[in-house]
This record gives C-alpha cells, sequence and structure tokens, in this order.
C-alpha cells in the first residue's frame, strides 16, 4: 500500500512540473472567453424579434434566397 501511495505521490509530482499542462488551461480559458462572446452576441442578435426561433427562421429564410430583409 505504501508503495502504491508513493507512486501516485512521483506521477503527481511528474504532472505538476509538466508545462504542458500550463498550455491546455490556457487553451481551456480562450474556449471559455470566445463561448461566453458567442453567446453574448447571439443573444443581442435575437433580443429584437423574439428570440432565437425566429432567428434561425430569418436566416433560413435569407439562405434559401426567400424574402430575405
Amino acid at each position: 500500500m505504501q508503495n502504491f501511495l508513493k507512486a501516485i505521490g512521483q506521477s503527481t509530482q511528474g504532472f505538476l512540473r509538466e508545462e504542458e499542462g500550463a498550455q491546455v488551461v490556457e487553451y481551456a480559458l480562450i474556449i471559455a472567453v470566445v463561448s461566453i462572446a458567442l453567446v453574448v452576441a447571439l443573444k443581442g442578435l435575437t433580443a429584437n424579434n423574439g428570440g432565437f426561433t425566429s432567428f434561425i427562421t430569418r436566416v433560413t429564410t435569407c439562405l434559401t434566397g426567400t424574402n430575405c430583409q
């Protein structure tokens, strides 16, 4: 049991020393910021005309080429 705990401690120390873990955290933060920006942008786009479903309907009609405003 003691050897098992020692092995876990050594692998944890090795993981904490790796610099690649910091890159993963940086990428996660970037993804979080971009996601928040997308939510805010979609909320702004859909606030005027009845919500997200209405927004998607407008986009669909514009893409199909009928009555795009």
